[in-house]
């Protein structure tokens, strides 16, 4: 691995487990998966292609749609052409067109080498129908086009051959005049018209940011949200794939991915870790925070009572929590709870106390906790909470830094927080936001 690029931990043995639920899940399921160009000409690209192995060996069906705006890029620089658009996002020329089909001519044979090398089935075909772009914003896009059709009856018949359809951003009209698409969308298309489970987008960017927060999780109506009011501010290399899987979203699949293709592991651990590593847009309830239910009692006190040993966490038992079940709050994910607060109110001074903030270690770091405050300074907010407090012995860079919380004194606890804060003698460190 060039030291260049950054890497991953891979899935550990002890994760098999938790894997073994998306195996059965994801059987004969249908993946989307687009590759930039710039990533078939990276060197981590073999690895991409034995991760897809490993997708095909579960029975997932998997259709590859490539790109080619790198090598359009570059050849065109050592032909000392000029082109219009080197992605397919908006008008292509006469010389951009020909160049492109030779393009992608090449691309397409260097990944059919490498799915031939790892012993996975793959065929080009003519499922996907053209048509001309038009005039957009009254400029004519001459031989851009966009997908018209797809033979779904085909690339089924391809999949029951244990086949891997590869699809070009290239296709003929219906007069077999050629036409130059944008990947992103035609992988968008196919989601949608395939019914897949995931479409996921592999590229040679970093995780897409905020400032200098990655987004690991955004739903469909953050992500439209963004697209309305800070389209400036999005990295362009991403918009299009955001923008394509806000559509593909809107028009049913369950979840969409872009992610880092240069980091080793990268398409497995995105779909077999519950977090993941890039960022996943929803538009189904893939992960909640909730209030907990009576019969989580024994869940929440199940997964809290190595952080009491370790003195992390004030001990509360079984039947304590089950007495102020209505207090708690879980997080979870696809079924499994992977973290717990607790939020008690004083409604007669507008004063809430959080607690027992606690994520399991295979999620900790990821984020999982800082969504779990937030939720609580939401919650408390709304119902018109002035100040939240935290008693915590180990968490101080975590409540300050992280969750914007500042070190207070016992005078800023309610009447009844400093009786038990001098009763369970912890000497806890005192943090409190203003809401």
């Amino acid at each position: 691995m060039n030291p260049e690029f950054p890497a991953i931990t891979a899935i550990k043995p002890t994760d098999l487990r938790g894997i073994l639920k998306y195996v059965s899940m994801f059987r004969e399921h249908v993946f989307i998966i687009a590759l930039d160009g710039s990533l078939v000409a990276h060197e981590n690209f073999k690895n991409v292609l034995l991760d897809i192995a490993v997708l095909r060996s579960l029975h997932i069906r998997v259709v590859l749609v490539y790109g080619i705006g790198q090598q359009l890029k570059e050849t065109a620089e050592a032909r000392s052409l000029a082109i219009t658009n080197p992605h397919g996002e908006s008008r292509t020329d006469a010389v951009t067109l020909a160049l492109a089909r030779d393009t992608s001519a090449l691309v397409n044979q260097e990944i059919m080498q490498g799915l031939s090398r790892i012993g996975l089935r793959c065929a080009n075909s003519n499922a996907l129908r053209a048509k001309a772009t038009g005039i957009v914003g009254g400029v004519d896009q001459l031989l851009s086009g966009e997908v018209d059709k797809l033979d779904l009856s085909m690339l089924k018949q391809l999949f029951e051959a244990g086949t891997m359809p590869i699809i070009a951003p290239m296709a003929p009209d219906r007069n077999g005049e050629m036409l130059r698409l944008n990947s992103d969308a035609i992988a968008s298309k196919l989601a949608e018209d395939l019914e897949a489970s995931k479409l996921i987008y592999l590229t040679t960017h970093d995780a897409f940011k905020l400032g200098d927060d990655a987004i690991k999780n955004l739903s469909l109506e953050e992500l439209d949200h963004l697209l309305e009011s800070q389209t400036e501010a999005l990295p362009d290399r991403l918009l299009s794939k955001l923008k394509s899987s806000a559509q593909t979203i809107r028009n049913g699949t369950p979840r969409a991915h872009i992610l880092d293709g240069r980091l080793f592991g990268a398409l497995l651990n995105e779909v077999f870790d519950k977090v993941g590593i890039g960022t996943m847009i929803y538009g189904n309830e893939y992960q909640s925070i909730r209030p907990a239910n009576p019969e989580e009692a024994y869940s929440i006190y199940n997964i809290t009572r190595n952080a009491v040993r370790a003195e992390r966490l004030r001990e509360r038992d079984q039947q304590e929590i089950e007495a102020n079940i209505q207090d708690y709050h879980v997080y979870e994910i696809d079924g499994s709870i992977v973290a717990c607060l607790y939020l008690k109110y004083w409604k007669d001074n507008r004063h809430a106390e959080l607690g027992s903030v606690y994520v399991l270690p295979f999620y900790q770091g990821k984020g999982v906790g800082r969504r779990m405050v937030q939720y609580a300074i939401n919650h408390a907010r709304k119902i018109g909470i002035h100040r939240l407090t935290a008693l915590s012995t180990q968490a101080a860079p975590f409540f300050t830094e992280v969750c914007s919380f500042v070190e207070g004194q016992i005078e800023d606890l309610h009447e009844e927080q400093r009786c038990d804060y001098l009763k369970s003698g912890r000497n806890s460190k005192i943090f409190y936001i203003k809401l």
